[in-house]
């Protein structure tokens, strides 16, 4: 199963999810995991800016999620992976490609480190126990990964997979791999800023809007309003 493409609602791709939800038929959202702890290896930035690229399924959510992060810059959707084949919408939905919906996170580390963005991601972006999907969405696209762009990055990504894994945070074992990025594609014109441009789309409602609240809830001295 992978997300329809249905025209109409901003000219934007529409998941099988919001079919559902018009539908009458809810899919759970991702809650945030309280336990999930701070890295224990945190290494010192190597300058005033740095890129983390993450991917956690449909990169509306990841977006979205990231832009409430006090000290992220910019947040960027697109696709990451060093699969072969095209890196747009159709081809990388296609599941044929290798590369993932990810998005590229511009932060200040003197404002939120990357050890902070990556326990983030395991409390309230991603499932990271689901193998090629997330909620709704399913195929190669909609798995988690982590794409260094430093061997700090790494290290420090590594270390923490281990870390969780050791404490069984969760109670099936990580999937998230550690991966080489590829080339960062940004994605089309309408995915980027989509839940802040779309609010009230029906995928964003079931299962985006809640992992924003739970930012807020979970990481309140992380917030950004």
């Amino acid at each position: 199963m992978t997300r329809l493409v249905f025209f109409g609602l901003g000219s934007a791709a529409v998941s099988i999810g919001a079919v559902l939800f018009a539908l009458g038929t809810s899919v759970p959202a991702q809650a945030e995991n309280p336990k999930v702890p701070p890295a224990a290896l945190v290494e010192k930035p190597s300058g005033h800016r740095e890129v983390a690229i993450l991917a956690g399924g449909c990169f509306w959510g990841v977006e979205g999620v990231y832009e409430h992060v006090n000290g992220v810059l910019d947040a960027t959707s697109g696709y990451a992976g060093s699969g072969k084949g095209g890196a747009t919408y159709a081809s990388v939905s296609s599941g044929k490609t290798g590369k993932a919906e990810a998005v590229r996170i511009v932060f200040d580390p003197a404002m939120v480190s990357y050890a902070e963005l990556l326990r983030i991601y395991f409390s309230v972006v991603a499932d990271p126990t689901q193998v090629n999907r997330q909620g709704p969405d399913v195929g190669t696209q909609y798995r988690t990964a982590i794409f260094p762009q430093s061997a700090s990055q790494a290290r420090m990504a590594r270390a923490y997979i281990a870390q969780l894994s050791r404490a069984r945070v969760f109670p099936r074992p990580i999937a998230t791999k550690v991966e080489a990025t590829g080339r960062f594609v940004p994605a089309e014109a309408y995915h980027q800023d989509f839940m802040r441009k779309n609010p009230a789309h029906p995928y964003i409602v079931v299962h985006d809007r809640p992992k924003v609240a739970a930012l807020k809830r979970a990481f309140p001295g992380s917030w950004r309003g």
